[in-house]
């Protein structure tokens, strides 16, 4: 039996964290990985690919990176991965744009589809691409998919709700989560990262993506034009489309993001954070 041993590889903290580990193999909880793979949203900042083309030179497992196709485009369409879009005329949109109801006010969050489609869905078609699977067919038996996931012990939630998600998953396909075997902390990989990493490994995540905290917002205004842009851009394209689909926003202000005052009160008190919530390091965490 041939063990394939993949790292979801997202480029932020944890699975960084997990991909040196694997190289240095100093925590016996880390496989030594056969692969990471990277699925490009054409989203992220600019750091993160800086940082992935750190990891890349480093000689350590094989990164591939692959990707559905820019997940902007697919909103300014409103089309998911695959160009379906909804039967009613409505405008589709996979994010987890906040909602307000235009007459009782009412607000409310889309349904997050962007992580299946962008990051979960492309990452095991290539595994199966790499152990030959027949499009359709399961794993052949004789092949061990084990996949790592960079979910650490302060996030009990969502291992949870990953693991469930392989439950129905032949016994073949697996899903390991080292950092939480171990016991590390988010803090934990920091730490272990600043000996290891010559500069800040950035938060994977889509310049647009609604999960920012005013923070995060605010220093995308501040230091990233090009983000901050096109997290406008996405923002506006949100609000196209008939009716009530209409009235949606990237700020959970429910206002347009170019109009919303960033100016928190940990920012006022000069005690700045940033709200790592949801990276997406390739799994679908809801």
């Amino acid at each position: 039996m041939t063990n394939l041993n993949i790292l979801n590889l997202g480029a932020g903290v944890q699975s960084t964290a997990l991909y040196l580990l694997s190289m240095d193999q100093s925590e016996p909880e880390v496989p030594k990985y056969d692969y990471a793979i990277f699925a490009d949203t054409q989203e992220e900042p600019a750091t993160v690919y800086e940082h992935l083309e750190w990891l890349q030179s480093l000689g350590g497992p094989p990164i591939i990176i692959v990707t559905a196709g820019r997940l902007g485009d697919a909103l300014e369409k409103g089309s998911d991965a695959s160009g379906n879009q909804r039967t009613d005329g409505g405008h589709y949109i996979s994010i987890p744009a906040y909602t307000k109801h235009p007459t009782t006010g009412d607000r409310g969050i889309i349904r997050r589809q962007c992580t299946a489609d962008f990051k979960v869905k492309p990452v095991e078609k290539e595994i199966r691409r790499i152990v030959g699977a027949t499009p359709g067919r399961p794993v052949d038996k004789s092949i061990t998919i084990v996949q790592s996931m960079g979910l650490s012990f302060d996030e009990p939630k969502r291992v949870i709700r990953v693991t469930q998600r392989f439950m129905g998953r032949p016994k073949n396909w697996q899903v390991i989560f080292p950092l939480w075997e171990m016991g590390w902390e988010r803090t934990d990989c920091m730490a272990y990262l600043r000996e290891k990493v010559p500069h800040d490994v950035p938060r994977s995540a889509c310049v647009f993506c609604p999960f920012h905290s005013d923070a995060e917002w605010r220093w995308i205004k501040e230091n990233d034009p090009d983000g901050w842009a096109r997290s406008v851009e996405i923002d506006n394209i949100c609000r196209t489309g008939q009716g009530l689909d209409a009235h949606r926003f990237l700020h959970k202000s429910c206002e347009p993001l170019e109009l919303v005052d960033l100016q928190t009160r940990d920012e006022k008190t000069g005690q700045l954070k940033f709200g790592f919530i949801d990276e997406c390091e390739g799994y679908c965490g809801n």
